[in-house]
């Protein structure tokens, strides 16, 4: 089996030759005209990494602003796409009506758009601003890029044009449409729908937010929906997950997320549940091992998060790692990492794939602050997991899972559950102020069952922690030589309530489903909060750790930035040495030969890029950055200078060092 970094980089090297002789003199590093970053995540591996070797400890100091693309026009905001280098160009989308964009990597011009005309769909969409990049693919000889819309549409477009591509897709009978370009991606779902309008509210909603990945000329689609904690009402559609021709758009198969009558998990859905609820959607980017023709496909939980009386059953697929056959949509293999899910623990990042002395394995890290390790051919786990009794419910009508899936390795990378042990005690009278802020909240082990409000306990809520320690906005990243996986985390806790569904209902102006849950979640509610205005859980506030997953043993970890003034100028801590307890902010990180990559923020809250040793942790370089950046970055070669693109809101910053 071919590695990793020959089947997933694409980096135009100077030739044989000239190598030979520069490696002969022992010059510091190698002239590279091009080093692409095709996907969002770099590569189908989803390492976050490069090849690129142009910027190095040496003189990250001297990075500068190279250039800013400005989406105002195109009514940018969060900035959650990672734009993809492909062929001397940079291809993003930005803003509420998710515009795909051709930008010059060399000024930060714009080359041309795209924007899908109106529609109800695009206009109710619950995640319009949330796109996370593009997909790609070269078919026969021309790059073509593939996008979902909020209206969830599936647009082909000639990358070189930016025009929806000739023979793909089937006219959509809205007015304004391309005649071609196009597949609507509704009509094969099986789902009754107007395709102006989309589906009825009623029935459901479905929407994207990742883009699809092109395997093997498939293209395979994900999806999304409301946020769980937005629900009230039981009924919703499946995220199937969805398969097409990247020459013609042709439908090729789909997925059930929920499996129906004789299928493998059908009978995890009791009560015939399988019938009416949904959602399981693949919000999180999906990885692709190509040599294997198999996808890496994360879900979320069932409709409505912390209320799961109407799904009895462990729930198959729903937070999930699926492994698919890219061509077929057959099921390869499958592990769930949540059994019936009802704690918001959504996969939220994409899975990593490297070659290393355990084999070929495929990583997911989770909110939870596990990390799963599977062999990604058979999906059995590198190391053991094993089934943990866990704590059942006392709100009525919830049966919970007896057990939940626990790693033995790797250590999990963020404290588990809320303890008393865990609270800060940096002064006696800080750890009695942070007890009795907890005093009302029932604390308990990770998977701590929520409780209802006016529950007889009398304690106001369940503490839920971590509740992300790894999310969509700090994604890990991997070093494919190494086989060492990077994780920056934050530990934080939700405090969710449940009120009845008659009163979760009025939260929203137009619900999905009929029927009124049970319990839903409340909006908002109490949260324990330290009277000293610091964090109820000791440091690091926010962290890095590396994973030698040859071993499963943890490397290195070290707080992410720097402790806040804030806290730092505390006068209750005058005279105590606290250390560096991170700045609790998390930030977005890249992989080169030579360094770790990350951002965050100094003391006074200053955005800096640092420059971390890979092995050992070290500090090895910094440098101040205009702004701070979110979600993702990624870094490339034109024309033999490196770039790191820097997402900073409703902008785009690129980074180099000067000519």
């Amino acid at each position: 089996m071919l590695h990793l970094k020959s089947r997933y980089y694409s980096c135009k090297l100077i030739n044989a030759t000239v190598v030979a002789s520069i490696l002969a003199i022992a010059a510091p590093a190698l002239s590279q005209d091009s080093v692409e970053w095709t996907t969002l995540g770099s590569d189908f591996a989803h390492t976050r990494s490069t090849t690129a070797t142009q910027i190095t400890p040496d003189n990250f100091g001297e990075l500068e602003v190279a250039w800013v693309w400005d989406g105002a026009s195109f009514e940018a905001q969060s900035g959650r796409s990672t734009p993809s280098y492909i062929n001397g160009r940079l291809y993003t989308v930005a803003g509420a009506r998710r515009h795909v964009v051709a930008i010059d990597p060399v000024t930060g011009g714009t080359i041309w758009s795209y924007r899908e005309p109106d529609t109800e769909r695009w206009e109710y969409s619950m995640r319009a601003d949330y796109g996370k990049g593009v997909g790609y693919a070269n078919i026969d000889g021309r790059d073509v890029i593939y996008t979902i819309s909020p209206g969830f549409f599936l647009t082909a477009l000639d990358a070189e044009t930016g025009r929806p591509l000739e023979g793909f897709g089937e006219p959509v009978p809205i007015d304004g449409f391309p005649q071609t370009g196009v597949v609507d991606l509704l009509k094969d779902l099986g789902h009754p729908y107007d395709p102006y309008e989309g589906i009825p509210l009623e029935r459901g909603y479905i929407t994207a937010s990742s883009p699809p990945i092109v395997v093997n000329d498939v293209v395979v689609v994900g999806n999304s929906a409301e946020q769980g904690y937005h629900q009230s009402r039981i009924e919703n559609v499946p995220g199937d997950i969805l398969g097409y021709d990247a020459r013609s758009g042709e439908f090729l198969w789909k997925f059930n997320v929920i499996p129906q009558p004789g299928e493998y998990g059908h009978e995890t859905w009791e009560n015939d549940s399988w019938q009416y609820t949904g959602d399981i959607s693949s919000w999180a980017p999906i990885s692709a091992d190509p040599d294997l023709n198999l996808v890496y496909i994360p879900t979320n939980g069932v409709t409505i998060d912390y209320y799961g009386g109407h799904h009895p059953g462990d729930n198959l697929y729903g937070t999930s790692l699926i492994v698919l056959n890219a061509s077929t949509g057959e099921r390869a293999w499958h592990f769930q990492m949540v059994h019936h899910d009802i704690w918001n623990f959504d996969t939220p990042t994409a899975p990593i794939l490297l070659d290393t002395a355990a084999g070929s394995i495929v990583a997911q890290a989770t909110k939870q602050g596990f990390v799963y390790v599977f062999d990604r051919e058979s999906g059995e786990p590198v190391w053991p997991i094993e089934e943990v009794p866990m704590p059942a419910s006392t709100v009525p009508g919830e049966v919970l899972a007896a057990t939940q899936p626990i790693p033995s390795k790797p250590a999990p990378y963020e404290f588990l559950g809320s303890a008393e042990e865990n609270l800060v005690d940096f002064t006696p009278e800080l750890r009695r102020q942070a007890l009795q802020a907890v005093a009302e909240f029932n604390m308990g082990p990770l998977f701590n069952p929520p409780i209802q409000a006016n529950h007889p306990s009398g304690k106001l809520a369940s503490l839920m922690c971590p509740s992300g320690a790894v999310n969509i906005t700090h994604p890990p990243v991997a070093d494919p030589e190494a086989g060492v996986m990077y994780v920056m985390s934050r530990y934080s806790c939700s405090s969710r309530r449940l009120v009845p569904g008659e009163e979760a209902d009025t939260y929203y102006d137009a619900p999905t489903g009929v029927t009124l849950s049970r319990y839903a979640a409340a909006s908002g509610g109490p949260s324990p909060r330290h009277p000293a205005g610091i964090p109820l859980w000791k440091p690091p506030y926010s962290r890095i750790t590396a994973i030698d997953l040859n071993n499963g043993e943890h490397l290195w970890m070290k707080p992410a930035g720097y402790t806040p003034d804030r806290i730092r100028n505390l006068p209750a801590l005058e005279g105590v040495d606290i250390g560096n307890t991170g700045s609790g902010a998390v930030g977005q990180m890249v992989v080169t030969p030579t360094m770790l990559v990350y951002s965050n923020v100094s003391s006074d809250g200053t955005p800096h890029l640092y420059a971390l040793d890979k092995t050992t942790g070290e500090e090895l370089a910094k440098v101040e950055v205009p702004t701070a950046t979110r979600y993702g970055m990624s870094s490339w070669v034109h024309d033999e200078r490196q770039y790191i693109v820097l997402q900073t809101g409703s902008t785009l910053t690129a980074m180099a060092v000067p000519q």
